[in-house]
């Protein structure tokens, strides 16, 4: 009886040695194996997650759009830095070759230095403009706000360790330009900016139905002293079969002349007029 007890423990014990090697044989546990391997993006949350970012845009990243943005506002945009790239160049080289003239107002500001600083300087029609020790003023008609600010920073030199001196023009008010014939509104007008033939047309009410659109004339006074036509097809313009390239300069003169109709309307006044005298005896000259 003792022999088959030992029997059984021996058997007991061979399988509880079993049991633990194969327990240490196994594979990591299911925590650590979640640790070891690489983390995937299974489920749809952290898909949506990964989608998102994947479209999200820095500021200065032009190069992707994102998804949700709709292709009528992706070419509004695009419409609008055209034309922003378009026009700003045209706007500073009004401003930058502009030539100050009386009643012109312009700024001169002297870094760090109020007082020799001044704002609202109206360019009297000597064009000498007066500012603190500099005896006698400064000349500035025909100069540029770049040219004036170099003269001022030589004469401030004297008095201030390299000044730095900015002139800004405030408003343009000494180009002008003219427009008559059959228009709306002829007249002279300020050219406080860079002007298209069709745009001071614009200004001055639009050309009427008995102005020649296809034969505008620009009247433009050259060095020599005399004037020279330029001939400007501004119906063209409006049908987009040409640019609108033609810019004035100071003191041009638009001239829109007549066209048949108004020829027609002149002759059937005259005829009116011619009938009045016959029915009431008054002599026609």
């Amino acid at each position: 009886m003792t022999m088959y007890r030992r029997m059984a423990l021996a058997i007991v014990t061979l399988i509880a040695l079993t049991i633990s090697i194969a327990a240490q044989s196994e594979t990591p546990a299911q925590g650590d194996s979640q640790k070891a391997r690489p983390r995937t993006a299974t489920s749809s949350q952290e898909k949506k997650d990964q989608k998102t970012t994947g479209e999200r845009l820095e500021p200065d990243d032009t190069s992707r759009t994102p998804s949700d943005v709709s292709p009528d506002m992706q070419a509004n945009r695009q419409e609008q830095i055209s034309e922003e790239a378009a026009i700003t160049p045209y706007y500073n080289n009004f401003f930058s070759t502009y030539r100050l003239g009386p009643e012109d107002v312009i700024s001169v500001e002297v870094f760090n230095q109020e007082r020799y600083s001044r704002k609202g300087i109206i360019v009297p029609p000597n064009g000498r403009i007066s500012l603190s020790l500099i005896p006698g003023g400064v000349f500035v008609n025909g100069k540029t706000t770049g040219e004036v600010a170099e003269i001022i920073k030589k004469r401030y030199d004297e008095f201030i360790i390299n000044p730095e001196v900015t002139v800004s023009l405030d408003k343009a008010m000494s180009y002008r330009y003219s427009v008559v014939g059959d228009v709306l509104e002829p007249g002279v007008r300020l050219m406080s900016r860079r002007l298209t033939v069709t745009e001071a047309l614009a200004d001055a009410g639009g050309v009427l139905i008995t102005g020649d659109r296809s034969k505008v004339y620009v009247l433009r006074r050259q060095p020599t002293g005399f004037v020279a036509p330029i001939v400007v097809n501004v119906s063209a313009i409006y049908k987009g079969k040409a640019p609108d390239s033609t810019y004035l300069v100071p003191g041009d003169q638009i001239v829109v002349p007549g066209n048949k109709m108004k020829n027609v309307k002149e002759w059937l006044g005259f005829t009116s007029v011619l009938g009045f005298a016959r029915v009431f005896g008054v002599p026609v000259p």
